[in-house]
């Protein structure tokens, strides 16, 4: 008994208790390295996968909070993505799910950044952990769940074998690609657009539900962004 409470004390003090903030570089590095992912076109093509997985969770996850009934998530190739959710088609519950999609990202990067700041480095890995594993129950296709099994497994790896530094530096690097990531969608659906596409987009969607005009959907998705990357980002640097 004695040997179980204190295997589960340790785990306790493990997950929920605080890490040693990392260098200044390593939080300089990791910045860096979010952005080599997310600027240059032919890496972010891979990398915005991740950006898609936050974007439907989000989806996913509101409609849950807002007594809609999830049937599905679907992730592409093309780093497109659907979630599926059953209910009124009109209300707030509808209005707040198709708005979480966009903010999704920044957002979780901006509650990601103000774990990183208190310190709790291994819980943080762990909640990401636990979301992937939820939203992998409801991936309704194979590229999907491959890419949400990836995702979660580098999650799981090295919350569980790699070490304090490795462990923050990873920490640091997926909040500041959320962070930062979390931007560039807003300006892509933008550019789309002004070309005459997306018109089935999350702004236009919303304008449909709220009859407000999908410019000023599109001016929310991007101060979300904006703000988060700036209030998160300073979190991160007060090392």
């Amino acid at each position: 008994m004695d040997s179980t409470a204190s295997s589960l004390a340790s785990l306790w003090d493990r997950v929920f208790g605080t890490q040693p903030d990392p260098d200044l570089w390593v939080v300089i590095a990791t910045l860096v390295a979010a952005l080599a992912v997310t600027v240059p076109h032919n890496v972010w093509r891979l990398s915005r996968n991740a950006i898609t997985i936050a974007h439907e969770g989000g989806h996913g996850l509101i409609a849950l909070l807002t007594g809609r009934q999830l049937t599905g998530i679907r992730l592409h190739s093309d780093t497109s993505g659907l979630t599926v959710s059953r209910g009124k088609p009109h209300g707030i519950g509808m209005i707040l799910t198709a708005a979480a999609g966009y903010t999704a990202p920044p957002l979780l990067g901006l509650g990601g950044a103000a774990l990183l700041a208190a310190g709790h480095i291994t819980l943080l890995l762990w909640l990401a952990t636990a979301l992937l594993v939820a939203m992998l129950v409801m991936i309704r296709n194979a590229y999907g769940a491959l890419t949400v099994v990836l995702t979660g497994g580098a999650f799981l790896l090295v919350s569980w074998l790699a070490g304090p530094q490795v462990q923050a530096a990873f920490a640091y690097a997926v909040v500041w690609f959320l962070l930062v990531g979390g931007v560039r969608p807003a300006f892509e659906l933008q550019a789309k657009r002004s070309r005459g596409g997306a018109g089935d987009s999350d702004a236009d969607q919303l304008s449909r539900l709220t009859h407000v005009p999908a410019g000023l959907w599109l001016f929310l998705f991007h101060a979300v962004s904006l703000c988060s990357l700036m209030g998160g980002g300073r979190w991160l640097l007060e090392v």
